[in-house]
């Protein structure tokens, strides 16, 4: 962890972590990974990471940004 408030980031970072697993799993997709900061998932046969405490999301298929409702919106089915 390389945040400077490391104790918000322990505390937030689980909380974070479910919501967006079950936001992505709501919209059909399985997860494929679940690290200790990162989600990763198929969309359009590419591989998307998020991480849920920072809210980035990067991948082939989608465009790169910030936030997961802006990660929801473009992996609607």
């Amino acid at each position: 962890m390389s945040r400077l408030d490391t104790e918000r980031q322990r505390k937030l970072e689980p909380i974070r972590v479910e919501k967006a697993k079950n936001e992505i799993n709501k919209l059909g997709y399985n997860i494929d990974i679940i690290g200790s900061n990162r989600i990763e998932f198929k969309y359009k046969d590419e591989t998307v990471i998020f991480f849920p405490y920072s809210g980035w999301h990067s991948g082939k298929s989608i465009i790169d940004g910030r936030g997961l409702k802006n990660l929801l919106k473009q992996i609607k089915l």
